[in-house]
Parts: structure tokens; C-alpha cells; sequence
């Protein structure tokens, strides 16, 4: 990606890395235009640079973690597919009626491997996200995500799941087509799949939209992603009536990966390259690779019961405490 293209989006706490980068733009062109060797400046420049970027990227806030997971560059479902996959075949519908564009899905190789990979899709400007409604799903995705899912039980195709998403679509059109229902139906045959399922939350994991493809042996979630109950704006708005506190709401709701990782809940924490997958999309793409790799050959090594006990000892432990006693 482009510098240019980069600083399109830039975030408030990008700023002073982005001017830092110009900066070192402006003398390098001076220079060429006027013959001067200033290489030695130019190093200890982007070193200075190299050393902010490092600083700025492990220090975030959970705030400034959402607005990461959330950044309009950072890769989607279909650019890590695409990046990944040796053969990919998107498949469209649930069969009823619908072909939801906020969720989608296909069949492909992973090193060779056939499997099914699915999950929610946000676009890339104001246009596309209407247009796939900034990646919340109506029951129609979620029907058709569980249609392919069964698909690749039936074939015994391992399922990875990209999860995406503020949330479910709330409208009262998708309760009307059963939002809930669909939701529900998913968690609960999801326990029952015989394959590996493996799922990521590759930028916002939000609610039960996040849920409805995210039952799995392993959950995997890049550094910078987030995965709550309710959006800290939510959430503030529900506890103070005051959105503005969302900042304060996401330090309390624990959302972070390495809040997830303490609480047990997350199985592989991915480190994404410097400054956020956004920066450089495929060594992204080939962490998350790696990962899959792995967790699936782990995963080829127990029978499918063994999977389905695991699974839902998995689930059945999250949120247990034992409580201390004067």
C-alpha cells in the first residue's frame, strides 16, 4: 500500500509517526534534487521513527485498540482469504432467499488442505459499507455461513471462521426474519460439527454477531483486534446514558487479547506487524497462515469426538470463578 494511500486514514495517535515519515520524505527528495549525501540523517531518521512506531503500537488504550480494529484499511475476511489460499470459490445463498453481502463464504486449499472458510465482511469506503452493511449480518448470513458449515462436515472439511462485526443487524426487519432463531440455531450445531473449527477475530468482535460463527476448538485474535459483550459506546450509553464515556466503558468491559488471554478465553494470541495489520496486509495474512497451520495439525490429531467433548468443556469453563471465603 501506497504511503499516500496510508495517510488517507490516519488515526490521532498515527499523527506524530506520519509527520515524522514526511519529514524524512521531504529530505530525502531535497537531497536528490540537490546531489547532497544526507544517508547517515536519513538513517538515524528512521531508526527515530522505527523506535516511535514501536512505542506508539505497545502502549495503546482499549480505545485506541477499537479504533485500530476498526480502521477502514485494516484486512478484511475476503483479503486474507485471498492472501492465504492456494483455489478459492466464493458460494452465495442460504438456500431460502437470501445472499447476505455482510457475511460471506467459500470453499478453498490452505497449503493444499481443502477447507471452508467464512466470515463477516466490512467495505473498504462509505459506498461498500452500505452496501455490505458495515459488516452486520442478517439471518439470511448467518443461514447461509451454518449451510456451508454443514457442507464441509459432510466432507469432512476442516471450518476456519473470520470474525468482523460491531454486531448483528438489530433492525426490525431482521427480527422479523429471526435474528435470535438464527443465532441460536448456529451456537447450538456448531457444537455438534465432527471438523475442526478454528475461529480468528481479525478486527472487531462484537456480541452475538461475533458469536453466531465464533463456536470453535481454538479461538485465535490478532493484537490490535477487540472482542466484547456490547460496543463501549453501547455499553456507556446503556450504564450512564452518556455514549461520550465509551473510552471508560472499554477499560472496564476487558476487551483487549490480552485481557481475553488472562481470562482464558483466547487459545493464540497474534502478534500483527508494527503499527497494525493495516501496514502491511500480507505479513498479516502470513502470521495468520502460520497459525491455522499449526492449530489445525493439532487439531487432525484427536477424533471428532474427542473435538466435540473438548469444544464444549471449552465453552462450559468460560466465566467460571471460584469465590473466596473470610
Amino acid at each position: 500500500m501506497a504511503t499516500a494511500e496510508r495517510r488517507t486514514f490516519l488515526l490521532d495517535f498515527e499523527k506524530p509517526l506520519a509527520e515524522l515519515e514526511g519529514r524524512i520524505d521531504q529530505i530525502r527528495q531535497l537531497a536528490e534534487e540537490n546531489g547532497v549525501d544526507v544517508s547517515e540523517q536519513i538513517r538515524q531518521l528512521e531508526a527515530r521513527a522505527l523506535q516511535l512506531r514501536q512505542e506508539i503500537f505497545s502502549s495503546l488504550s482499549p480505545m485506541q485498540r477499537i479504533q485500530l480494529a476498526r480502521h477502514p484499511r485494516r484486512p478484511s475476511t475476503l483479503d486474507y482469504i485471498q492472501a492465504m489460499s492456494d483455489e478459492w470459490m466464493e458460494l452465495h445463498g442460504d438456500r431460502r432467499g437470501s445472499d447476505d453481502p455482510a457475511l460471506v463464504g467459500g470453499v478453498g486449499r490452505l497449503a493444499g488442505r481443502p477447507v471452508v472458510m467464512l466470515g463477516h465482511q466490512k467495505g473498504r469506503d462509505t459506498k461498500d459499507n452500505v452496501a455490505r452493511n458495515f459488516g452486520m449480518a442478517s439471518p439470511g448470513g448467518y443461514r447461509k455461513a451454518m449451510r456451508l458449515m454443514e457442507h464441509a462436515n459432510r466432507f469432512g472439511m476442516p471450518i476456519l471462521t473470520f470474525i468482523d462485526t460491531p454486531g448483528a443487524w438489530a433492525g426490525i426487519e431482521a427480527e422479523h426474519l429471526g435474528q435470535g432463531e438464527a443465532i441460536a440455531y448456529n451456537l447450538r450445531e456448531m457444537f455438534s460439527l465432527d471438523v475442526p473449527i478454528i475461529c480468528t477475530i481479525i478486527g472487531e468482535g462484537g456480541s452475538g454477531g461475533a458469536l453466531g460463527i465464533g463456536v470453535g476448538d481454538r479461538l485465535l485474535m490478532f493484537e490490535h483486534a477487540v472482542y466484547t459483550v456490547a460496543t463501549p459506546e453501547a455499553c456507556a450509553a446503556i450504564l450512564w446514558k452518556d455514549a461520550g464515556k465509551a473510552a471508560l466503558a472499554a477499560d472496564a468491559l476487558k476487551i483487549t487479547a490480552w485481557d481475553l488471554k488472562n481470562l482464558g478465553i483466547l487459545d493464540h494470541l497474534l502478534t500483527e506487524p508494527v503499527g497494525g495489520a493495516h501496514s502491511d496486509p500480507l505479513k498479516a495474512a502470513e502470521i495468520l497462515k502460520k497459525a491455522l497451520l499449526q492449530q489445525l495439525d493439532e487439531l487432525s490429531q484427536l477424533t471428532s469426538q474427542q473435538r466435540r467433548e473438548l469444544r464444549y468443556q471449552k465453552f462450559r469453563n468460560i466465566g467460571m470463578f471460584e469465590e473466596a471465603r473470610a
